[in-house]
């Protein structure tokens, strides 16, 4: 995440989250070694060693802790999560939800259904 954080900073976010996915995904490779990662960074044409010193920037950090309180003054208690507008949804039902919220037929919890 720190990582992701980083590449946000220089534009390259969705394509650094695209290739680690793939390393990940397609190549079986571990997300928590460094290795994953330099792959993914140097694939979307970030240098490793700029990726290494970014990640132990403080203000990459403290980004990513800022997101992390976001999410969870936002109500994210679990992952995957989604936020469309006000809404929040997480965990493993989150896609599920936010896909039927978007087709009109999810309501929040507690709230009747067919009720806006």
């Amino acid at each position: 995440m720190l990582t992701a954080t980083y590449a946000k900073g220089g534009g390259r976010a969705v394509a650094f989250s695209l290739a680690a996915f793939r390393q990940v995904f397609a190549g079986g490779r571990d997300p928590g070694e460094e290795g994953t990662v330099l792959i993914a960074a140097a694939a979307c044409e970030m240098h490793p060693n700029a990726v290494l010193k970014g990640i132990a920037m403080r203000s990459v950090i403290a980004s990513l802790a800022r997101a992390g309180g976001r999410a969870h003054n936002a109500g994210v208690r679990a992952l995957p999560a989604i936020q469309i507008g006000a809404a929040v949804f997480s965990g493993p039902g989150a896609l599920e939800q936010a896909t039927g919220s978007l087709r009109g037929g999810y309501s929040p919890p507690g709230e009747d259904e067919g009720q806006p």
